[in-house]
């Protein structure tokens, strides 16, 4: 079932009532709205006015879904997620904890050349050449000893936004900066809820290992996704739209990356299931059941 994102960026109060998402509007003249709990999977609350109940909240981390609190600059911040995701949490964490370095470099190595090979036939799709992405990815070593993923990113961003003066990828830097670092992160959002519903630590990295990072192994997982929100970028700088601000127009769109139809294991699926299959194949990867990591093939 595919699950509803909604997005919140004026002031709202939200309750709950039999089962259902009741929102109301103060000070407005707008009737009072009910959504299906069961029906959503994230929730963006944006403005600082918005007043939530615990009532709602619980039901929504019952649920599963995932909810998204954004900062000042209009970026998500936080994710509220269940303490328990999946019944066998315990069991399973204890097999993420466990793996090897040998497993964990092989995964990462599996990671980082399906990433290069999207980010290659991405920029076959915009009518650029790929060659050299194409070869580097048939050479990553195991654990990426040769750090291809960072020199195939640096090639793959100076030639898809070629046509942008000055770009460069930088958090900080020049639009679509801004449009890409509001899709990584509903990405993130979005990667840490099927690895806690697969029932693992978002925490605990195969690569990444920054003791100040919350999401080591999501921004893993992650990796071979972001070739599909530059795709949802480029559509938008291409449809003549002013990209230079995150209005609510752009935001909406980029809202729709958990639905957007990828392509994996040779079937056609809403990208947040498709991040569901890769997470509990890391998991069969884990606990010695597979050894290859299911991702999404760009097409």
């Amino acid at each position: 079932m595919i699950k509803r994102t909604l997005f919140f960026g004026n002031p709202a109060y939200l309750s709950t009532k039999s089962e259902q998402l009741v929102v109301n509007f103060p000070g407005e003249d707008k009737s009072e709205k009910t959504i299906p709990i069961e029906d959503l999977g994230y929730i963006v609350l944006e403005n600082p006015q918005i007043t939530i109940t615990n009532g709602l909240l619980t039901k929504l981390v019952q649920n599963k879904t995932a909810v998204i609190i954004c900062d000042k600059q209009h970026l998500p911040c936080a994710l509220l997620q269940p303490l328990v995701g999946h019944t066998e949490q315990t069991e399973r964490m204890r097999h993420q904890l466990n793996a090897s370095q040998p497993l964990k470099k092989q995964l990462w190595q599996q990671t980082v050349m399906v990433k290069i090979e999207n980010q290659a036939q991405h920029l076959l799709t915009q009518g650029k050449n790929a060659l050299k992405l194409r070869r580097w990815a048939k050479e990553v070593k195991s654990g990426d000893a040769e750090n291809h993923e960072a020199i195939a990113a640096a090639y793959y961003f100076q030639n898809l936004f070629s046509a942008v003066f000055g770009f460069s990828r930088n958090q900080k830097g020049i639009p679509p900066n801004n449009l890409l670092n509001y899709g990584y992160a509903i990405l993130r959002a979005v990667t840490a809820r099927a690895l806690v519903s697969s029932g693992m630590l978002p925490s605990v990295g195969i690569f990444h290992r920054n003791k100040y990072n919350a999401f080591c192994l999501a921004d893993d997982i992650m990796e071979p996704y972001r070739p599909f929100v530059d795709l949802l970028v480029m559509e938008l700088i291409q449809s003549g739209c002013d990209y230079t601000e995150l209005n609510t127009s752009i935001k909406s769109q980029l809202l729709q990356i958990p639905n957007m139809d990828v392509v994996i294991d040779g079937k056609k699926s809403p990208l947040m299931n498709a991040m569901s299959r890769t997470t509990n194949s890391l998991y069969e990867c884990f606990v010695g059941s597979s050894r290859k990591l299911l991702y999404p093939a760009f097409n």
